[in-house]
């Protein structure tokens, strides 16, 4: 399973920062051919789920996700969510933690291990690298608003 680690600063306070990334229905707006949508009632906590539909038609895919850590950000102390991916195809774990940045601002640690059902161990490589390249994109406009 590919790692992808992901770090980002942003001229947002941290808890904007983290509206921002767990407004989970945002999140399929900024990946390609992907709708997200809440399987449980809000608000966000331990336990809520939700799914991203990535494709077009019968060549769509879905990826279910639950939330199993939830601790926003509050008095400088940094935020934390993890999801666990429970697909058919794509498996694996998702972390974002939200910190003051030094600087000002916030400073986001996305760190993400997934597997694609089916997928060869030689393709971990390719697929970590698209996979920066694809949640770095998603991340920087999910923080720009």
């Amino acid at each position: 399973m590919p790692l992808i680690r992901i770090v980002h600063t942003a001229d947002v306070a941290p808890y904007e920062a983290w509206r921002r990334l767990t407004d989970w229905e945002r999140h399929g707006a900024q990946v390609p051919f992907t709708v997200t949508f809440l399987t449980t009632a809000p608000p966000t906590a331990v336990g809520t789920r939700f799914t991203a539909r990535t494709g077009f038609g019968r060549l769509s895919f879905d990826d279910p996700m639950e939330v199993v850590a939830w601790r926003p950000p509050a008095a400088g102390a940094p935020g934390h969510v993890r999801l666990e991916k429970h697909g058919r195809l794509v498996l694996g774990w998702a972390e974002i933690e939200v910190r003051p940045a030094p600087a000002g601002g916030s400073e986001v640690h996305w760190r993400e291990e997934l597997r694609v059902r089916g997928l060869p161990r030689l393709l971990d490589a390719p697929l970590a690298l698209a996979g920066r390249a694809l949640f770095g994109r998603a991340l920087g406009r999910l923080l720009a608003g």
